[in-house]
């Protein structure tokens, strides 16, 4: 087993970096230099053993090590490397708030991309069931699932319990799941666009013009929110309107290891977004995983990509947007209503994009406001959380969370990412519903 040093390597205190995913190189595909580089990584991570409460996957991988006949890593099968592999569902927080070792130490360590590189050399070798394929086509699925009269069919079916059972059959979702309602008016019949913005008035980095990329999510289960964020930043004098005919953001996909998809929603989405950036509209999505996935992993796929990177420099999160404003004097404080306690779950891939808590802070600018941060991860991970093989799992990583809240007892529980607020307030079992932060938002300004 490796030993960690015993010396400080000189420029140990550098800023963290992430390096591209090598993913166009042959020896990225090679399963034999995988297996190496995996043996290699676990055998580190065995030695330190910090990142064990954060999910599955580590528990998972000090039990296969416990158990060997070594009590090291080379007493491991590497036909049981999977069993690692499977259990990551790419929340990247080993990565950003536990390991000791991400590059420039020369130990190197990207855990997160190395279990996706794990699940595409996989993916390529293999495939995936059919039902793991659907479920991650958010943007079919969604459209299919709500279609008039459809949607109520739909709808209906995913409460019924009978259903159910014939779901966690045909599908693998898990019976007692929270799976999300479908609506056939989308955002896009909701909500018109503002002309051109000309009157836009620029605050810090934001340039007061906001396209916004709607999401499968926010299209298809839960527009309203999409409705309430353009509600909060037309109320600011921010101009909005809405990417209407985008792709998938990639995010489902790359989760599964489907690189193709990923690659082809890519070069789908691209041409309009960069082409928004170049007229002058800043980007903004309702779901951090759609602004993790344009603001870090496909600049990170595509390092050389003028485009990907023009719409890096130019997405936001959405509170992160508005505390730009705030803190150029260019947001409004004619709040309404107080929000009373705020228990805020703080959703794994905005923690991830390093902006701070910005929902907490703006959230507080509401007087009589006070929000409590819960830096835990809910275990959802879009479908983590609703599979048969993994529900009960996702149950038990969300516990922490849904004590917290219930120790907070709270006015409102809130969660940046929706299907985390969701799969928590089920766990909570006693009625009470997430509502999504720029919702909350909204109610304070009474608009």
């Amino acid at each position: 087993m490796s030993n960690p040093p015993t010396t400080p390597r000189e420029g140990s205190l550098d800023a963290p970096t992430r390096h591209p995913l090598d993913w166009q190189n042959p020896t990225f595909w090679d399963q034999g230099a995988l297996d190496r580089e995996l043996e290699r990584v676990f055998d580190l991570c065995h030695g330190c053993r910090r990142c064990v409460s954060l999910c599955h996957a580590f528990p998972t991988l000090f039990d296969l090590v416990d158990n060997s006949e070594t009590m090291e890593v080379d007493g491991v099968a590497k036909a049981d490397y999977g069993k690692v592999v499977e259990q990551c569902y790419l929340c990247d927080l080993c990565y950003q708030t536990k390991c000791p070792y991400i590059p420039p130490h020369e130990w190197n360590i990207d855990f997160p991309h190395l279990m996706l590189r794990a699940k595409v050399v996989k993916f390529r070798r293999e495939g995936a069931p059919a039902a793991a394929r659907l479920l991650s086509n958010t943007k079919t699925v969604g459209a299919l699932a709500s279609i008039p009269v459809v949607v109520q069919a739909v709808n209906w079916g995913n409460r019924n319990g009978a259903l159910r059972s014939v779901l966690e059959s045909a599908l693998g979702v898990h019976r007692d799941a929270a799976v999300p309602e479908y609506h056939s008016d989308s955002a896009e019949k909701r909500v018109r666009d503002d002309d051109s913005g000309e009157n836009a008035i620029a605050a810090g980095p934001t340039r007061g013009k906001v396209a916004v990329f709607v999401t499968c999510y926010g299209r298809f289960n839960h527009p309203q929110m999409v409705e309430d964020l353009v509600a909060v930043y037309r109320h600011n004098g921010i101009a909005v309107r809405l990417i209407r005919k985008n792709q998938c953001c990639g995010m489902p996909k790359l989760e599964l290891g489907d690189l193709d998809s990923v690659d082809r929603y890519k070069r789908e989405n691209l041409p309009e977004l960069a082409a928004l950036v170049a007229d002058g509209w800043d980007i903004v999505a309702p779901i951090p995983s759609c602004v993790l996935m344009f603001k870090q992993e496909l600049p990170l796929m595509y390092p050389d990509d003028a485009q990907v990177q023009a719409v890096k420099r130019a997405i936001f999160d959405p509170f992160e947007y508005l505390m730009h404003r705030h803190n150029a004097g260019e947001l409004k404080s004619d709040f309404k209503n107080d929000l009373g306690k705020i228990a805020w779950q703080v959703a794994c891939h905005q923690r991830v994009q390093n902006i701070g808590p910005k929902t907490k802070q703006v959230l507080e600018l509401v007087p009589g406001t006070v929000v409590t941060a819960i830096e835990r991860c809910s275990g959802h991970d879009g479908t983590y959380g609703v599979k048969k093989a993994t529900y009960a799992l996702a149950r038990k990583i969300a516990k922490p969370v849904e004590n917290r809240v219930k120790q907070a007892e709270p006015d409102h529980f809130t969660s940046d990412c929706v299907m985390a607020g969701n799969h928590i307030a089920h766990g909570l079992g006693d009625g009470r519903s997430a509502e999504h932060p720029i919702t909350l938002l909204r109610k304070a300004y009474g608009i």
